[in-house]
């Protein structure tokens, strides 16, 4: 399995229009082979940083999915909310394995 985080920079002014941006990426993931973990938006601290994590069985699965970004119509109106939106600044992405409960059982 392989876990994507993505840390956003957003627009405070924005979050609305982040959540609609990310409610859709949810389904997206979710309907092409990934589950998706959550966004985790300000609550208390720093009020432009956001999170999302979304797991895929295999990079070759992910793969697969990022395939579709700028080609399927339905990721290209996902994308068309942020940058219509200006919700988010700039985001960065980075690839983790995760460790679960259970995964270490008996060790």
């Amino acid at each position: 399995m392989i876990t994507c985080v993505v840390r956003y920079t957003i627009d405070p002014k924005k979050i609305a229009a982040f959540e609609r941006f990310g409610s859709r990426w949810m389904e997206l993931v979710q309907a092409h082979g990934g589950t998706h973990h959550g966004y985790f938006l300000p609550a208390e601290g720093a009020s432009d940083e956001a999170l999302a994590l979304f797991s895929f069985p295999s990079l070759a699965a992910y793969e697969e999915y990022r395939h579709l970004f700028g080609r399927d119509p339905e990721f290209i109106a996902a994308d068309r909310i942020r940058d219509e939106s200006g919700c988010v600044l700039r985001y960065e992405r980075t690839f983790m394995r995760p460790l679960l409960p259970g995964d270490l059982a008996g060790g």
